[in-house]
C-alpha cells in the first residue's frame, strides 16, 4: 500500500514538472531533481539518473508536437546538438568525481540563473538586419505559424550559440536535466530566434543531450527502474499536455509562476548541499 502511494505521488508530481518543463522549454529535470530529492528523499544521484530518462520521454512527447505545428527548427537542433552532445558526456564524466552535495550547490546555483532568465526575458523583437553569414550557409533560416499566417526569420550569432551550446551540454551531464535553460538563452538572447521556436527547438534537443549522458549513468548503477517508471510516465503524460497548452497560455503569468517555484527550490538545495543534509 505504502508502495502504491509512493508511486502515485511520484506520478502526480512527474506529471506536473513534465507540464511546466515542456511549456517552458526549459526541461522536466529542472523540477524534477529537486522535487525528488527534497520531498522524496532520493539520493541525489539516483535522482539525476531518474531525471535523464525522463527527459528523454519529455522531448519525445513534446517534439512530435511541435514538429507537427511547424515550430521546432530542426537544422538549427542538429546543428547546436553536436555542441551539446560532446558538453554531456564531459559533464557525466565529471560528475562521477564530486560529491553529492556539490553537485547540489551547483543545481542550485543554475536553478537561480534559471529563476532570472525567466524574470527579464523580454517579448521577441524584428531586426532590420540581415541573417549571420554563418547562418545563410547552412541554411538555418526558417518560418512559424502565428496567428497571421506563417512568419519568416532570421537567425544571428551562430559561433556564439554554438559555444554556449557547449556549457548547455556539460550541465546537462553534470545536473541531469535538459540544461534547457541555457538552450533558450542561446537561441534566443544569442541567436534572436522567436521565443516559441526557441522553447520549442530547446524540447527537440533535451532529449539527445540527456540520452548521451545516461549511458554513464547506467552503467555505474544510478538508475532504478522502479523509481524510473512512474516518473518517466508521470514526465511523458505531462509533456503531451504541455504541448498542446503551449499555443494557448499566456507566457508572461508562465514565466512569473515558474520562476518563483525553482527559487524556493534553489535555496532549498543550496541550504541542504551546504549544511550536509543530501
Amino acid at each position: 500500500m505504502v508502495n502504491t502511494i509512493f508511486g502515485l505521488c511520484l506520478l502526480v508530481g512527474s506529471l506536473f514538472a513534465g507540464l511546466i518543463g515542456s511549456l517552458t522549454g526549459l526541461g522536466g529535470g529542472v523540477l524534477l531533481v529537486p522535487m525528488l530529492v527534497l520531498l522524496f528523499h532520493v539520493s541525489v544521484r539516483y535522482a539525476v539518473g531518474t531525471s535523464l530518462i525522463s527527459v528523454i520521454a519529455t522531448s519525445s512527447g513534446a517534439a512530435s508536437a511541435y514538429l507537427t505545428e511547424g515550430y521546432t527548427n530542426l537544422r538549427i537542433g542538429m546543428f547546436l546538438q553536436m555542441a551539446a552532445t560532446a558538453g554531456a558526456i564531459v559533464g557525466a564524466i565529471i560528475a562521477g568525481l564530486l560529491h553529492g552535495t556539490t553537485i547540489a550547490i551547483i543545481f542550485g546555483l543554475v536553478l537561480l540563473y534559471s529563476s532570472y532568465l525567466s524574470l527579464r526575458r523580454k517579448e521577441e523583437a524584428e531586426s532590420p538586419r540581415p541573417s549571420a553569414r554563418l547562418a545563410k550557409q547552412l541554411r538555418l533560416e526558417g518560418s512559424y505559424p502565428t496567428a497571421g499566417g506563417w512568419k519568416g526569420y532570421r537567425v544571428y550569432n551562430v559561433s556564439g550559440g554554438f559555444s554556449l551550446m557547449l556549457a548547455a551540454g556539460t550541465l546537462s551531464g553534470l545536473l541531469g536535466i535538459g540544461s534547457g535553460a541555457v538552450k533558450v538563452l542561446a537561441m534566443d538572447q544569442l541567436m534572436r530566434l522567436p521565443y516559441k521556436v526557441s522553447t520549442t527547438t530547446s524540447n527537440f534537443m533535451i532529449g539527445i543531450t540527456a540520452a548521451a549522458s545516461a549511458g554513464i549513468y547506467l552503467h555505474a548503477g544510478f538508475i532504478d527502474p522502479g523509481l524510473t517508471m512512474p516518473v518517466m510516465l508521470g514526465v511523458l503524460g505531462g509533456a503531451f499536455i504541455g504541448a498542446k497548452l503551449l499555443m494557448r497560455v499566456p507566457t508572461k503569468p508562465l514565466r512569473i509562476f515558474f520562476s518563483l517555484v525553482i527559487f524556493v527550490m534553489a535555496v532549498e538545495m543550496i541550504y541542504s548541499g551546504l549544511t550536509g543534509r543530501l
